[in-house]
């Protein structure tokens, strides 16, 4: 495109810049509009992707048809099938009618697909045989379906990394990856930030008549143009709406900037795709369901003794201790004395004991409880290089109790 065609082009979308990242990609639309490839738009988030797709749609040969834009991050995995995809009546439960689908309302126009790396791995299966084959099934239907749509596709994760890390289908990336358009950062774009400065507080004014736009000292853009912007330009218009609202004056210095805008600025890069080695650790899950496991042992084989130490009671007398007397009067209430009270009568221990296992029962217990605890304190003496003495501290056990343990499991070879 010649430079009137752009200025046209941006006057039309209400876009504001002058920046080479930023025609580029302009360009970049406007000559893949008329075809039918995939094309995927990358970017950190804020810096303006979605003005694309629906670029490429209203000058490609589908703009008489539909366009949906769906942000793929919004949806729960558990729906995003059935949003996609459509599902028959009773696929599953809430399914009380059918669904179209998005790719089966956007037939014959252009689906968006914001956030496009965070989809399921199923759903990218599903995805990247509709790109492939033009054919889709509903969620609980055999009946294969077609569906002519064009896919534009928006991301902020980093794509190489989420391949690497399994996140992401390889083959699904270079299928969407056909026609690549990078939308630059805010802090690439030079003196776009003080265009765009400038529009927000136009729009600002106007939206809540203002006597007039906020404006920048010399020193003020300087800072401006400096601050790396992690938000892009949606912390721009915030900032600016803002400063608009709550600044008494309407000439705005360095000092006043400074006071909106924040000294730690959050990461501006694009989404990382945390490591393998940094990926969710179930290790350390394990380690407390073992140190739960082993206290609960200690509290059941603790309340099952007292049971029955206060069972034997009652059944060895009782007849030994001593006794209130008993009023044989008509309205006649046994009663305990003080000493007697704190054995509770003979129906509670019937009836508590009713409440535990048999002994076999507890015999299985104890076992599947053992090989818990033992597998804990194997791990905790893993954990330590055979040190016992901090064995014991993680498991929040003494030495000695560590010691006796480990001689009635027969740790003793393998801690050796």
């Amino acid at each position: 495109m010649n430079r009137t065609e752009v200025q046209t082009l941006k006057m039309r979308y209400g876009v504001v810049g002058n920046s080479d990242g930023l025609n580029r990609a302009l360009d970049i639309a406007m000559q893949v509009a008329k075809t039918d490839l995939s094309v995927l738009i990358t970017g950190e988030s804020g810096v303006g992707k979605e003005i694309i797709p629906r670029i490429i749609h209203d000058n490609s040969l589908r703009k008489s048809k539909k366009y949906f834009a769906v942000n793929c991050g919004s949806i729960p995995e558990g729906t995003i099938d059935s949003e996609l995809f459509g599902h028959e009546k009773g696929a599953f439960t809430g399914a009380i009618g059918e669904r179209e689908g998005y790719f089966g309302s956007a037939n014959g126009g252009t689906l968006f697909l914001d956030e496009v790396g965070e989809l399921p791995l199923a759903t990218q299966a599903r995805l990247l045989r509709v790109l492939e084959t033009g054919e889709y099934i509903r969620v609980g239907s055999s009946e294969v379906r077609k569906t002519d749509v064009r896919i534009v596709a928006a991301t902020n994760v980093n794509m190489a990394e989420a391949i690497k890390s399994g996140k992401f289908r390889e083959d699904l990336f270079y299928r969407l990856n056909t026609i690549p358009i990078k939308m630059p950062a805010l802090r690439e774009r030079g003196d776009d930030v003080i265009l765009l400065f400038k529009k927000f507080a136009i729009d600002t004014a106007e939206k809540y008549n203002m006597p007039g736009p906020i404006e920048l000292t010399e020193d003020a853009r300087i800072m401006l143009k400096q601050f790396p912007w992690p938000g892009n330009i949606r912390q721009l218009k915030n900032i600016t709406e803002q400063i608009s609202i709550l600044s008494p004056e309407r000439t705005i210095t360095r000092q006043t900037l400074s006071e909106f805008i924040p000294d730690n600025p959050i990461t501006r890069d694009i989404v990382p795709i945390k490591p393998h080695n940094e990926s969710h650790s179930f290790e350390n899950e394990r380690e407390i369901l073992y140190k739960i496991l082993f206290d609960l042992r200690n509290d059941v084989t603790e309340l099952k003794k007292l049971v029955h130490e206060n069972h034997g009671m009652d059944r060895n007398n009782v007849a030994g201790m001593p006794t209130a007397p008993v009023n044989t009067s008509p309205t006649s209430v046994t009663y305990y004395s003080h000493e007697t009270s704190k054995i509770p009568p003979t129906s509670h221990i019937i009836k508590a004991e009713e409440d535990f296992q048999t002994p076999e029962e507890y015999v299985e217990e104890s076992l599947s409880l053992n090989d818990w605890e033992r597998q804990m304190i194997i791990k905790a003496l893993e954990k330590n290089h055979g040190k016992r003495k901090n064995a014991a501290k993680d498991l929040n056990i003494s030495e000695r109790t560590l010691y006796r343990k480990i001689k009635e499991y027969g740790l003793e070879k393998e801690n050796s």
